[in-house]
């Protein structure tokens, strides 16, 4: 097989949305999201990240006759370029069959759509943003993905590598087990904290899950204010984003820490939804109100989306308050593990947390970048 045997489709939703399916198989570990939200992730008339004029998105999938082999997005956010002073695309949902050919006519295409809008580097998988999933797993296939983090088969690393792109960004995923860990102890610090009435945790209720959220984006925006190639995330993009998670949060195994009444730090744990996912194949059949709620009924996993402490009471112990109670309730309410999206290397503070709690290293993950050549004049 050449690559003249490859077709390559733009915007073909319902063959981009099949593409991970066909090329891994039933037996994988892949999840993808609901079809429903991916098709409203890829809408740029109804996603605010592409309002920006600056912001930009296509989607291609590669074909063999009547066999779709893998998809690629190549999309730009501009407002992270503007920040960051850089002049990137993106590529993200990148997944292929172990065929070099389909592999190489979609990085390529990517490439071309990037390099026709004159930036000058690619880099990915970026599912879409920064704060959204990101990276490609380079170690630890065999571990099952949790709700919100990536998951790649052995290949597309190798795929990425054999065209010229260039692993960067180390990041690593871990779980706690909570039967066999303690939460983060309370020391003198902590304990301060805790008999400081300054300090008091936000009640959490389905009905206060909205104003929960909104103090969550900010506390997020200036938490991560410093972190490489973050973007502050505005309320319609968190919206967006967060949708539909008032349905499926726990209220038990979240926290909002106050000071002085004004949000001061938090943690957004919910459950895992994967194994959900994975037995109704993304899809909302007539069958998936039953198949959720047995589920939940039996799901003794969960996934930390985020935590973040505003900048200026960072470094007095707050956050092992807010993950202690949130370890705690966990445990009160059934669950066995906790996992993380990803941390960085260069994240020592967020790492030393995780040896402290007895994390388990789940997968390795890296972005993958490549430098783009001017598109020819003429």
């Amino acid at each position: 097989m050449t690559q003249a045997d490859i077709r390559i489709e733009v915007d073909n939703f319902g063959a981009f949305f099949e593409a991970p399916f066909a090329a891994y198989g039933p037996d994988s570990a892949y999840v993808s999201p609901l079809k429903a939200d991916l098709r409203r992730y890829l809408d740029k008339t109804r996603n605010p990240l592409f309002k920006d004029p600056g912001s930009d998105l296509t989607y291609f999938t590669a074909h063999r006759g009547d066999r779709v082999l893998g998809r690629i997005t190549a999309h730009v956010h501009g407002a992270s370029n503007r920040l960051h002073g850089v002049n990137r695309a993106y590529f993200g949902y990148f997944d292929c069959a172990d065929d070099p050919a389909a592999a190489r006519a979609l990085l390529l295409a990517a490439e071309e759509w990037a390099r026709a809008r004159g930036h000058d580097e690619i880099a990915g998988n970026f599912n879409l943003t920064a704060m959204q999933q990101i990276g490609v797993v380079t170690e630890g296939f065999e571990a099952d993905p949790f709700l919100d983090q990536i998951w790649s088969p052995p290949q597309i690393a190798r795929h990425l590598k054999a065209n010229g792109y260039e692993a960067v960004f180390p990041m690593t995923t871990f779980a706690v087990d909570l039967t066999r860990s303690d939460p983060p102890a309370i020391g003198p610090k902590q304990r301060a904290i805790l008999d400081d009435p300054d300090f008091t945790f936000a009640p959490i209720t389905r009905r206060t899950i909205p104003q929960r959220m909104e103090e969550a984006r900010a506390v997020l925006n200036a938490s991560f204010a410093e972190n490489p190639m973050f973007v502050p995330v505005t309320e319609e993009e968190f919206h967006f984003q967060a949708k539909d998670m008032k349905w499926v949060m726990d209220p038990r195994i979240s926290a909002v820490l106050h000071h002085k009444g004004r949000p001061a730090a938090c943690i957004i744990c919910v459950p895992d939804l994967n194994p959900f996912l994975k037995k109704v194949r993304s899809r909302m059949g007539l069958l998936a109100p039953w198949h959720f709620l047995r589920h939940r009924m039996s799901n003794r996993r969960a996934v930390l989306i985020f935590s973040g402490v505003i900048p200026e009471l960072q470094g007095q112990g707050i956050n092992p308050v807010v993950l202690h109670r949130v370890f705690m309730a966990a445990k009160q309410a059934g669950y066995t593990h906790v996992a993380n999206t990803w941390i960085a290397d260069e994240n020592g503070p967020s790492l030393a947390q995780k040896e402290k709690a007895s994390a388990g290293a789940m997968h390795r993950l890296h972005l993958f970048r490549k430098s783009l050549d001017p598109a020819p004049i003429g």
